[in-house]
């Protein structure tokens, strides 16, 4: 007889008492759900957002669930490097133990940040980039802390267009949020040998949520927006997405480099175990070079 395959649920994340955690994008889909079961573990959240209204509904909504959860909002809009430096600032006043690096935009049309870098590369990477790089200090004095970076699927599509960084010359929607997502395991993995050059105990790990529902689909087409609730039972719900990201930032198991996803159809759907990454993000002098360009970019050191 065929071995049972373990199916992994949020059940299986153990407690994390005496933990902080701070999540990007903690509001809705993915963020949402990481934060509420990381609040049922009794964690700390810290919650991420730009908008007030809606980080204090999130945790209205998770206090209904968990009356006596532990969770702040901290102003964050991953657009603006003063707010990242704002949040990074109030987060360096508390342990922090966990970061989730899970906001994002996706296939949005052509814009530039308030920083001047194209909005998917700045929002997905260029701010997580420079978040990590603030708080690394605190996270590495905290033993076995994690630094978990949601890449995607599209990330083996994924290529860094060094000649036109902010997209000026020729910007696809797709491409360029493709590209953001392979910049954030080339993040992951680069980190990583940082930190072990470094001598640090923190871990770098990456994840995916697979084809998940959530809202960040919000700039796709019309036609494809009205089509999409017919698919939807077919695709990860957020908490589904949410797995590997838990997976990832919790499990004893997990080693640095380590990339985590859904098990089902091609990575797409269910549970949570290990993931491809796509052959070109192993390119250590890519790596490096968009490591220098990030730096660049967002001003900040980042010294492991």
């Amino acid at each position: 007889m065929r071995a049972k395959t373990m199916v992994y649920s949020e059940e299986q994340v153990p407690s994390q008492q005496g933990k902080v955690v701070f999540i990007t994008g903690a509001n809705t889909g993915i963020g949402y759900e990481t934060a509420r079961i990381f609040a049922g573990k009794d964690a700390r959240v810290l919650l991420g957002c730009r908008s007030e209204s809606k980080a204090q509904l999130a945790i209205s909504r998770i206090r209904d669930i968990h009356p006596q959860a532990d969770l702040t909002w901290l102003p964050l809009d991953l657009a603006d490097l003063n707010s990242i430096r704002a949040a990074a600032s109030v987060a360096e006043e508390s342990q922090l133990d966990i970061l989730i690096n899970n906001a994002a935009v996706m296939a949005v049309p052509r814009s530039l940040t308030r920083d001047g870098f194209e909005h998917q590369f700045g929002v997905n990477h260029l701010g997580h980039f420079a978040l990590t790089g603030l708080l690394i200090k605190n996270l590495t004095a905290s033993p076995g802390a994690r630094i978990v970076t949601v890449s995607s699927l599209a990330h083996r599509s994924g290529k860094i267009d060094f000649d036109d960084i902010t997209g000026a010359q020729s910007y696809s929607a797709m491409s360029r949020y493709q590209m953001s997502k392979a910049a954030n395991l080339y993040f992951t993995l680069e980190l990583h040998r940082r930190l072990l050059t470094a001598n640090k105990s923190a871990l770098s790990v990456g994840c995916h949520p697979g084809i998940a529902t959530t809202e960040i689909g919000r700039h796709f087409p019309a036609w494809l927006q009205l089509i999409t609730p017919l698919a939807n039972p077919f695709f990860n719900s957020a908490a589904q997405g949410a797995l590997p990201c838990l997976f990832a930032a919790t499990s004893p198991t997990v080693k640095g480099m380590d990339y985590y996803g859904p098990t089902k159809r091609g990575e797409s759907v269910r549970s949570a175990g290990q993931a491809i990454i796509a052959s070109q993000i192993m390119d250590e002098t890519i790596a490096r070079r968009l490591w220098d360009l990030s730096a660049e970019l967002t001003g900040i050191a980042f010294e492991v």
